[in-house]
């Protein structure tokens, strides 16, 4: 540990609090997102869009509820209404968070000028009271032709960052970049 204190410089040092398991894997996240998009991936936000149109959907449900022009005896169906609305865009939401974001760090477009067809999903779990991050890199649409073998590195969280909580980027950059090598490397899937 001692030895990477020389190696961080002090231009753009990502301190993060080591107690803090949320604020780790936040900085990790981050810096996959960067060495993704450094490396030609550019990020698919139509999830993101998708799931902050539903959000605003439902808070206009709820505005609707609170200042309906009828006091509550008279606009009781009304409110009956907006409340299974609000639940159901709800459920909605969760779904799509449970079943097809799960863990993902960010979903991407095939590079421009490559011969894969499709996107990435980048993914990552570092367990509540565990220092193993778990990356993984898998087709956004395994299905495809050009879909590579998901792949995934796990490591202690220890390995990139100083005892000051400095991230080490070259360290984590090397092994991300490794992994995304060994994606592009792996044989395509015959149909």
């Amino acid at each position: 540990m001692q030895g990477k204190k020389a190696e961080v410089g002090t231009k753009n040092v990502k301190k993060v609090n080591l107690l803090d398991h949320n604020s780790l894997k936040h900085m990790l996240d981050e810096s996959a997102s960067e060495i993704f998009t450094s490396r030609g991936y550019v990020e698919d936000m139509r999830m993101s869009n998708v799931r902050l149109f539903i959000g605003t959907v439902i808070i206009v449900i709820a505005l609707f509820a609170q200042f309906y022009k009828k006091k509550f005896p008279g606009n009781r169906d009304f409110l009956v209404g907006c409340i299974v609305l609000y639940i159901v865009f709800n459920v909605i939401l969760q779904l799509i968070s449970y079943a097809k974001e799960k863990n993902a760090v960010m979903f991407t477009y095939p590079p421009a000028g490559s011969v894969i067809s499709t996107g990435l999903v980048v993914s990552a779990k570092l367990p509540r009271f565990s220092d193993i991050y778990t990356l993984n890199i898998e087709s956004a649409d395994p299905k495809s032709i050009s879909a590579g073998k998901p792949v995934e590195f796990t490591k202690s969280v220890t390995q990139w960052f100083t005892e000051d909580g400095v991230l080490v980027e070259g360290l984590f950059w090397k092994d991300a970049e490794a992994l995304i090598d060994d994606y592009l490397a792996e044989p395509k899937k015959k149909k």
